[in-house]
């Protein structure tokens, strides 16, 4: 499980930055401006995780219990939570109520793991939603195209089996992207640049946290 220190955040959408040997990067921006509301702790919760907010949230729109859990912890009502594994030692060294600094959790060069929602697609068929090949054009083809082929086993065992590809929704669906660079920083205005891409549209939310299949994915000690 990836316990490496992480914020959620916006997708903004792409941009480029140019390196000092004009090379050229294509970027997602990323704004995380997150705040830790809550904290779960070994002993009382039996594990250890940052509960985060993001996104302000009227008041009005807030239910009493949540209202109650916002208030406790001494921050505005946050639209998004999401809940962090983190070592017990990181979480000993931030406060409920305080804002994820970027320049603590990421450094520029950095592998990170980033994770959003695919943007949706509708009801599709197997070529776009499976990649199918499709059937010939030509000698005397009709209406089978761009259709899937046999689904059935005749008599034994007689039925569909699961998992066959068929047609259906398409999209909406949660992808992580393994081992991205962290190409800049930007502090002052909560914004992360992540070589490449991440999954998601526009405003959808993101995940970013430092690789757990890499070495590079924990921040340096200063």
């Amino acid at each position: 499980m990836n316990q490496h220190p992480g914020v959620i955040g916006r997708k903004l959408g792409m941009t480029q930055i140019f390196g000092e040997d004009g090379t050229v990067t294509a970027c997602t921006v990323v704004e995380a401006a997150s705040i830790v509301v809550a904290k779960r702790t070994v002993e009382k919760d039996g594990y250890s995780a940052l509960v985060i907010g993001l996104g302000e949230l009227p008041e009005k729109r807030a239910n009493k219990p949540g209202a109650a859990f916002f208030k406790k912890a001494g921050v505005t009502p946050k639209e998004t939570l999401r809940e962090l594994r983190c070592s017990p030692e990181f979480a000993a060294g931030i406060d409920v109520g305080q804002p994820l600094k970027l320049e603590n959790l990421f450094e520029e060069g950095q592998l990170v793991d980033v994770q959003g929602i695919t943007r949706g697609r509708g009801f599709t068929g197997v070529m776009r939603r499976h990649n199918f090949k499709g059937y010939r054009m030509t000698h005397g083809t009709h209406e089978y195209r761009r259709h899937g082929g046999s689904i059935g086993t005749r008599m034994t065992p007689g039925r569909v089996k699961l998992g066959m590809k068929m047609p259906g929704h398409y999209g909406s669906e949660t992808v992580s992207i393994l081992n991205q660079r962290v190409a800049k920083l930007l502090p002052d205005q909560n914004l992360v640049l992540v070589a490449g891409a991440i999954p998601g549209a526009r405003g959808s939310l993101v995940v970013v946290r430092g690789a757990i299949k890499r070495a590079g994915g924990k921040k340096k000690a200063a």
